[in-house]
């Protein structure tokens, strides 16, 4: 057997490594823009939240601010950009870069744009929505994070500021970050208690082999 041949299979099986946990990274992220998007609907259309499993627990670890505005698009994506949508973006895009000016390009820059070019229009039907800016929010930020309640706070600051009634959109930038923001405290919360658990668990087990 040449050389050649274990080199090939080496390289084929990390293609096929690279290319499975790409494909898992994907599926978590759209699981946890998908219970963002759940999160809000339970609290717009007053519906009870059911307690998340295990497993949907995992999903929504470390819900990203990319994320949480991409889940937006689900919750809010048909609605036009205003100045407060605007403003909420670029505080989620101060947050998630740690910059204080606007990003050239940036989701932003886009939002900001759009803001201004509706205010401008009569008609509801060229006005750009949500979604077009929001699509790919992850893409256009050159760094990401979780989300945490300080941002979430900073968000819903900057919505209500920016809104002619002093109030945030249901569904809106600020309603998805705190989502985003509640479930990753709930999912820190859970594996602290399963963490303690467990070390509970040790501690008595140990102390029964000392014992014996």
């Amino acid at each position: 057997m040449s050389q050649e041949q274990p080199r090939r299979e080496e390289a084929e099986q990390e293609h096929e490594s690279v290319k499975h946990e790409d494909v898992v990274d994907v599926q978590g992220s759209l699981a946890r823009k998908r219970a963002v998007a759940e999160s809000i609907g339970g609290q717009v259309l007053g519906k009870d939240r059911k307690q998340p499993s295990s497993e949907s627990v995992s999903a929504r670890a470390n819900i990203t601010i990319g994320e949480a505005l991409e889940a937006t698009v689900v919750t809010a994506g048909n609605r036009p950009v205003d100045y407060s949508d605007a403003a909420a973006i670029q505080a989620a895009e101060v947050r998630a870069t740690g910059r204080t000016n606007i990003i050239p390009g940036g989701v932003a820059a886009a939002a900001q744009s759009a803001a201004t070019r509706n205010a401008r229009l009569t008609k509801e039907e060229e006005k750009t929505k949500l979604a077009e800016i929001l699509a790919d929010a992850s893409s256009k930020l050159p760094s990401d994070k979780p989300v945490t309640r300080k941002d979430a706070e900073g968000v819903i600051g900057a919505e209500l500021r920016n809104d002619p009634n002093l109030c945030t959109r249901p569904g809106g930038v600020a309603a998805s970050i705190a989502a985003a923001a509640r479930l990753n405290q709930s999912n820190s919360t859970t594996s602290t208690t399963s963490g303690t658990k467990n070390n509970d668990k040790n501690s008595t087990n140990l102390m029964k082999q000392k014992q014996n």
